[in-house]
């Protein structure tokens, strides 16, 4: 069978780990060409480098996307490279840190402003430049052969579906599942669709120190009706589906990869 995104030109935020490293390497096995973009160089050239001993196509890319001008050298990149962009994945997060001898999620009025401005930076602001740096690049591309249209897909998460995860974190994510809906609707007359995965909790480097322990994976996978945690390569698959014409008439989606989390209450047997 033909790759899902054969030949298709993809960047990827937050590529160097998790949910970004497994995407650039399940978006490569089905012949997309990817920028793995990620504000770690190091970490960005070992998921390229991966994605090369796989037979695939990679280029890794440094990038803070809360810096503009640092997405939108992904992209140049992406079509300086491969003559194109077809899709963005904006996948770069982060969440607060536990602090020492802190149980539990920080409390709103115990976070300190610095720190939420640093999240809104990232998951807000990061996203809205990624969105706008792939928009700008498929209006230029408007009249091309194989031109118009284009794929973006955000990672926001359960928290921005339901009260989860924290104030902080929860409302950014809350910001990305709006975004999501309404640009979707304001870029479908262009042929651009928009939509995101919306992931509950993984064994990540996401919060170093916690998810990877056994006692944190077994909390996680107890948080969800399924009994398990969520692996990074769920989130993958789920932004595959959504990258590629298999969802062709999919737009202004916000699909959980949670388990059942956001489904309801869990009824007991």
């Amino acid at each position: 069978m033909q790759g899902l995104l054969a030949s298709k030109s993809v960047v990827v935020t937050g590529a160097g780990s998790g949910v970004g490293r497994a995407a650039c390497l399940l978006f490569a096995s089905h012949g997309a060409k990817v920028i793995a973009a990620d504000i770690g160089m190091e970490a960005a050239q070992e998921t390229a480098a991966l994605v090369l001993a796989e037979g695939g196509e990679a280029l890794a890319c440094a990038c803070d996307v809360g810096d503009a001008a640092q997405v939108d050298a992904a992209v140049t990149l992406a079509v300086a490279t491969y003559g194109r962009l077809d899709v963005i994945y904006n996948n770069a997060g982060i969440t607060l840190q536990p602090r020492p001898g802190y149980v539990g999620l920080r409390s709103f009025m115990d976070t300190d402003p610095d720190e939420i401005e640093r999240i809104y930076r990232v998951n807000v602001n990061g996203v809205i430049n990624g969105c706008k740096a792939a928009i700008r690049q498929f209006e230029k591309q408007r009249g091309q052969e194989n031109g118009g249209g284009g794929v973006i897909v955000n990672t926001a998460s359960v928290a921005g579906l339901i009260g989860y995860g924290g104030t902080a974190y929860g409302s950014s994510k809350g910001a990305v599942t709006l975004l999501t809906k309404t640009l979707a609707l304001e870029l479908a007359s262009k042929g651009i669709r928009v939509n995101a995965v919306c992931p509950a909790g993984m064994p990540t480097n996401f919060m170093p120190g916690l998810a990877q322990s056994d006692a944190a994976k077994a909390s996680m996978g107890a948080a969800h009706p399924l009994g398990r945690p969520i692996d990074p390569m769920d989130c993958a698959n789920a932004a595959l589906f959504l990258a590629c014409d298999l969802s062709s008439n999919i737009t202004g989606v916000n699909l959980p990869v949670d388990g059942g989390l956001s489904a309801g209450v869990a009824m007991k047997r």
